[in-house]
């Protein structure tokens, strides 16, 4: 007799169901959602939620002992990187079962079973869900009174529409205001530029008028310098020509004089010589 075993051995070995649980395990990490039987999927479903407890606290520990379950470095890192963000405030029941038709062959009960932060679908239906409100309308006199007060709100809404017309029609209008306000500054921004425009393009070529009278001067005055120069030249070379031949005439006096002087002193000096001579040969004879 079975009493109290609760683990579902689905007629295979212990190898064989923790090899099949996990690689059922990684295909549901990996893909978010698979097809099986009704009984594997309740099996899995706990075998793989405490792995997926462990991976909210991420740490070499916790990563160690899933690896050892999965045998799959991948589906490990999708795990810990991908669902565990997405799981991470929930606490507990991380799986859905979705029951389908039976298999065709053995008649056998199927199921889909999926994470349930993956499946957008229904937690949008859900968002909606909570959005709508139902109201309860139970005895004649409460009847009554929900449709005064169903009538009473439908008045505070149509009051309340117009008004929110009347605010939105205000509304435009200002804003029509607005736009033609700043369209007719746009307008007097453009104008202006241009006008600004006009007056640098006036002023550049002013300036570019004044530059080149300028200039014009400036060559007028370098070329009346350069004929001043060349004029100066002129004389000077003239003068140049004239002054050599004086320097001659006035040289050539002088030149004789200094010729004289040497040729006296020369003359004195022999005849101190030729004296010499005859005192030292009487001086000899004496």
């Amino acid at each position: 007799m079975r009493h109290n075993k609760k683990n579902n051995h689905l007629g295979r070995t212990s190898s064989h169901r923790k090899a099949m649980l996990s690689n059922m395990a990684s295909s549901l990490i990996m893909h978010k959602r698979i097809n099986t039987t009704l009984a594997k999927a309740k099996a899995l479903r706990c075998y793989i939620e405490p792995l997926i407890t462990r991976s909210k606290n991420d740490n070499t520990h916790n990563r160690r002992i899933v690896f050892s379950s999965l045998q799959d470095k991948y589906a490990v890192s999708e795990l810990f990187r991908e669902v565990a963000i997405k799981i991470g405030e929930r606490p507990g029941g991380y799986t859905r079962i979705l029951k389908t038709e039976a298999r065709s062959g053995d008649n056998a009960e199927m199921c889909i079973i999926e994470l349930v932060d993956y499946n957008e679908s229904l937690l949008e239906a859900k968002a909606t869900d909570k959005k709508q409100t139902r109201r309860s309308r139970r005895g004649g006199k409460k009847k009554i009174d929900e449709t005064a007060k169903t009538d009473i709100e439908e008045q505070v809404d149509e009051a309340d529409v117009e008004v929110e017309d009347k605010e939105e029609s205000a509304v435009e209008e200002k804003t029509q205001e607005v736009d033609a306000e700043v369209e007719s500054k746009d307008e007097v921004k453009e104008e202006a530029p241009a006008t600004e425009e006009k007056e640098v393009k006036q002023e550049k070529t002013e300036e570019i008028k004044e530059e080149e009278q300028t200039e014009s001067k400036v060559e007028e005055k370098v070329q009346e310098v350069d004929s001043e120069v060349d004029s100066e030249v002129e004389s000077k070379d003239e003068v140049k020509e004239e002054t050599p031949a004086t320097e001659e005439k006035e040289v050539k006096p002088e030149e004789k004089t200094a010729e004289i002087k040497e040729d006296e002193q020369s003359e004195s000096a022999a005849e101190e010589d030729s004296k010499k001579k005859d005192d030292q040969q009487e001086d000899k004879n004496k």
